[in-house]
């Protein structure tokens, strides 16, 4: 762990920035607040494949009643693609950022998305070739995105970063390689999670709002840095040190997902 990771450690433990003091605020000023959530990890548990994760039966009605106090201004951030995050939380439809902020679906139910390129099909089906015997190993397909997950089997991260750079070398300066909790991903360049948090503050409900981000990974920081520079707030589920030994740049923590999911559930009530 760095110097700068022991010290952001310290200072969030110490009491200085109780877990929960974001929530606390956006219960005494609805009006004042906007919420920006990530998915896995954050609102749902991790785990060992994508399709495995379990979706808490109250969780989609308790995030539209957050919502609704919100006077709509919640939205979900996540690396999942727009038609799976929609999945998980039917019958309700939220604005969200997908793709780590490439594709948007805005308040008004108005899409902008990417679109995968028969280049990038070929590109895709390569990774399924190339690990087609490495047992444990996951390639997830997300139309203008990929991802490769070794939660199963992170023997292979070594030969997953080499295979996922070239991959990422060939699809060319449209896409970028974006790692996480043991996934490597290649996602289009053109947003981040926290050029997505800055867009949605432009539009209703969400301006004139200050933001509360909460994530859990690395692709969260950027929405962390953004929410910080706007004179919002934001939360890290989990500790303070990145699983690079950087510090995180959130200001507050949570243990859980499932605390998080308590306090919503609070909120929602």
């Amino acid at each position: 762990m760095s110097q700068q990771a022991k010290s952001r450690e310290a200072q969030l433990t110490s009491g200085l920035t109780p877990p929960g003091t974001a929530v606390s605020d956006l219960l005494r000023d609805l009006d004042r607040w906007a919420l920006f959530l990530d998915i896995d990890g954050t609102l749902i548990d991790l785990a060992d494949t994508p399709d495995g994760i379990v979706v808490p039966a109250d969780l989609p009605a308790n995030l539209d009643a957050v919502s609704k106090k919100l006077g709509g201004a919640l939205a979900l951030v996540t690396g999942r693609a727009l038609p799976y995050a929609d999945r998980l939380f039917q019958p309700y439809q939220f604005p969200i950022a997908g793709l780590h902020g490439a594709e948007r679906r805005m308040s008004d139910g108005a899409i902008d998305c990417v679109t995968s390129t028969p280049e990038f099909e070929l590109l895709k089906a390569g990774l399924f070739s190339d690990t087609a015997g490495w047992d444990g190993v996951l390639i997830e397909d997300k139309g203008a995105a990929v991802g490769a997950h070794y939660r199963q089997a992170p023997e292979r991260q070594t030969d997953l970063e080499a295979l996922m750079e070239r991959a990422a070398a060939d699809a060319g300066s449209d896409f970028t390689l974006q790692r996480g909790k043991m996934v490597i991903e290649i996602r289009p360049a053109r947003a981040s999670k926290g050029e997505a948090l800055r867009s949605f503050l432009d539009e209703p409900p969400f301006a004139g709002r200050l933001p509360v981000a909460i994530g859990d990974d690395l692709t969260d920081e950027a929405m962390f840095k953004t929410a910080n520079a706007l004179g919002g707030l934001s939360i890290r589920i989990g500790e303070a040190t990145l699983p690079d030994g950087n510090a995180t740049q959130a200001t507050m923590l949570l243990s859980s997902a499932a605390e998080l999911r308590d306090i919503l559930a609070g909120f929602a009530r």
